[in-house]
């Protein structure tokens, strides 16, 4: 083999070599890169979901409150009701005892 041929086998190695030591450096790069677009990804999800737990949780608060208001309307009328149904047997009663003892 002449010299020149010597020189660029050698030359070809040398760059042979070069590519693999920077494709690794890429590849490197690349998996840290991946990684940390990765946890990022899972850290804006999770935000994501925490946020819209908290809407999710708002709601329902809100929606009991409304249940809790229309149960508590609701009993009130049904202790008006009783009140006023009470006060007529009352009535009725205090006016049979009186004819009773009248009469008695």
């Amino acid at each position: 083999m002449s010299l020149e041929a010597v020189k660029m086998v050698t030359q070809a190695e040398q760059d042979a070599k070069a590519r693999k030591v920077q494709a690794a450096a890429d590849a490197r790069k690349l998996i840290a890169d991946t990684e940390k677009a990765g946890k990022q990804a899972v850290a804006d999800a999770l935000e994501k979901a925490k946020a819209e737990a908290a809407e999710l949780m708002a709601q329902a608060e809100q929606k009991a409150a409304t249940a809790r208001a229309e149960v508590i309307r609701e009993t009130e009328g049904t202790c008006d009701q009783l009140r006023a149904e009470a006060q007529v047997k009352l009535e009725k009663a205090a006016a049979l005892i009186v004819r009773r003892v009248v009469e008695g």
